[in-house]
């Protein structure tokens, strides 16, 4: 392993620590909505899957090397579907990751199942943001893109929080 590889592993490995320290769900359902069907027939647009989000968010990053973002994808169809990938003016460089064994890995793809949620949580499956092209600060907006493999794309605003925000906690407003 290069001398760089090393130092993203490490960073990525501290983050994971310190999300999963941090525990994380999803309650809120504010962010995100599903850009309209593209043009076809009416079999095809209803056999394409929809998908919604709620709870999206990025905790504050600390530095403009990388950040988290976590929310809830929901697939209300019939269809099963996966998360390909992710776009941001943010960033170049957008990763899907899952953590296993306590150790986070770059996945190509995420199941969203049929009338299920993918849950991108803290300590958990997440989307990371590589080489910020500037750093957000609480109270800012990130906007997202996520693909998939057969639903339309869905633009989604991540509302970036404290560093330690939790939403399991933050229920009571």
């Amino acid at each position: 392993m290069n001398t760089r590889t090393t130092r993203i592993l490490a960073a990525a490995l501290s983050l994971t620590a310190a999300l999963a320290i941090s525990g994380c769900s999803s309650s809120s359902s504010d962010s995100g909505s599903s850009s309209s069907a593209s043009a076809g027939t009416k079999a095809e647009e209803s056999a394409k899957p929809k998908m919604t989000v709620s709870g999206a968010y990025m905790p504050e990053p600390v530095n403009d090397k990388m950040a988290g973002a976590f929310m809830v994808i929901k697939n209300d169809s019939k269809t099963a579907d996966k998360l390909i990938g992710v776009t941001s003016p943010l960033s170049d460089d957008l990763q899907v990751h899952e953590t296993k064994d306590q150790k986070m890995q770059q996945v190509q793809s995420m199941d969203v199942p049929a009338g299920g949620d993918l849950n991108l949580e803290r300590g958990g499956s997440h989307i990371m943001f590589m080489g910020l092209k500037n750093k957000p600060n609480v109270g800012d907006k990130v906007t997202i893109e996520l693909r998939f493999e057969k639903a339309d794309p869905v633009k989604v605003e991540l509302d970036v929080k404290e560093r330690t925000y939790n939403p399991q906690n933050s229920t009571a407003h």
